[in-house]
């Protein structure tokens, strides 16, 4: 087996380079970073007689399915027999049976998890670090790093080489960014960034290649993002690639008619109480946005007790079942988790009224909600009625805080975002069944989460 065959060439000067201590690999999607990594990986497990090799996630739960795999891939793109390992999966260990290397696998809870992992009689030679951002977002970041390297690098008087792996976040304030410049100053560290332009079609296939090119016709930015791996900076506007388009395709009452409809709801006090409607479309393959309930006693002077949203809730769904239901229409409400009260005033309502809707908590991670509903929007599977017109309002400005962005660190501004945290609940609530309608592609990013 040629290397030259099975790895780019932007690859080829670092794969027997071992006067680099660093390597820091970023790209854009399918840029073969993460086939590097399995290759080299399970190559140095055949090539040195004498090092093993540690590869990393920030979290345990996320290994089998991800850089396991990787790795057990390179293993077949360099043709060794797999009877030439001994591979188990309860631990996850890889061990090429004529040296005795190892390759364990391990997450970083913790800042001090990876202390307990040294093989004594085959040193650690190569740490392969995957989906860098995560030691930045839900660790400690370079302090992590630097506590990662210090435990491996003991017992290793040349050849230890640690592999960061990451697609860069667009922010170029984003702490993980500011550690690669910082690291690309050191002459022990190389950094190399791919994209799919730096592959050969014949390996990803024309497919992907269509896909990346209906991205870059549809939302540039996005694509270079997604597919480049440029740091494109941050919209202050969080759903800037929201248009009339997304308003054209409109159900028509009495003919377009739902087996399921689902609502995502945001609760306040003085603030805004939301409702935001949504019927599936398994036909046309959308999330059609249908109407929305508004009030708000700081605007109108009137407030409302839990139990009137609640009886203004079963009024919003038996309208929204005279108009697009049929006798089997599911009722979903994804509702604030913080709101225990109205949930129970609603669940209350319904029973009495005779009004049948399934009510769950909605999921409320911020950062993979905003992400999600950008795709829905990006990739025409989320349609919002003309009729949720205090959605439409809000998605035009919904937006980060300018400051959080310098910082690294975006967080939507809390001001009027009460019907797009609605969305954001209808959204995930709904991601299971609408998923499968974006471009294959992303649903693979979609595996991670």
């Amino acid at each position: 087996m040629r290397l030259s065959e099975i790895i780019i060439p932007k690859y080829w000067k670092i794969f027997n380079n071992r006067t680099y201590k660093h390597i820091i690999l970023t790209s854009g999607r399918a840029g073969t970073k993460s086939s590097f990594a399995g290759i080299r990986g399970t190559f140095q497990l055949i090539d040195d007689a004498s090092g093993s090799v540690v590869v990393l996630r920030k979290r345990h739960n996320k290994l089998r399915k991800t850089v396991y795999k990787e790795m057990l891939r390179g293993i077949n793109r360099l043709g060794v027999p797999k009877n030439k390992f001994e591979i188990t999966k309860s631990p996850m260990e890889i061990t090429y049976k004529k040296y005795g290397t190892t390759m364990y696998f391990a997450g970083s809870d913790g800042i001090d998890d990876t202390k307990g992992i040294i093989d004594e009689d085959k040193p650690i030679k190569l740490v392969i670090l995957d989906e860098l951002t995560e030691f930045f977002d839900d660790g400690e970041g370079e302090d992590e790093l630097s506590n990662i390297t210090a435990t491996f690098i003991r017992g290793n008087s040349s050849g230890f080489q640690m592999i960061y792996l990451y697609n860069p976040p667009k922010n170029p304030n984003a702490p993980i960014n500011q550690w690669c410049v910082k690291m690309e100053e050191r002459p022990d560290c190389i950094h190399i960034h791919t994209d799919y332009r730096d592959v050969p079609v014949a390996w990803l296939g024309q497919n992907l290649i269509d896909e990346a090119e209906a991205m870059k016709a549809s939302d540039e930015k996005m694509y270079r993002w997604v597919w480049l791996g440029d740091q494109v900076g941050i919209d202050e506007v969080i759903y800037y690639m929201f248009g009339p388009d997304h308003m054209k395709d409109v159900p028509v009452p009495y003919e377009d008619r739902f087996s399921i409809i689902a609502i995502g709801g945001d609760y306040g006090q003085q603030n805004a109480t939301t409702f935001q409607a949504a019927g599936l479309d398994m036909a046309n393959r959308k999330l059609r946005g249908l109407g929305e309930y508004y009030h708000s006693g700081r605007e109108s002077g009137t407030q409302k007790a839990p139990s009137e949203y609640a009886q203004d809730f079963v009024a919003f769904v038996k309208e929204l079942g005279e108009k697009y239901g049929t006798e089997g229409t599911r009722f979903y409400l994804y509702l604030d988790p913080s709101a225990k009260g109205l949930q129970e005033e609603i669940k209350r309502a319904c029973r009495t009224s005779g009004v049948p809707v399934i009510i769950r908590d909605a999921e409320n991670d911020v950062k993979l909600g905003i992400s999600r509903v950008q795709k829905a929007l990006t990739f025409h599977i989320l349609g919002i009625s003309p009729d949720q017109e205090n959605l439409v309002r809000e998605l035009g400005v919904y937006a980060y805080d300018p400051k959080s962005i310098e910082k690294g660190k975006e967080e939507p501004v809390k001001i009027g975002d009460h019907c797009v945290d609605g969305l954001r609940y209808l959204v995930m609530g709904m991601w299971t069944k609408i998923k499968h309608w974006l471009p294959v592609s992303e649903q693979e990013d979609e595996k991670e989460k």
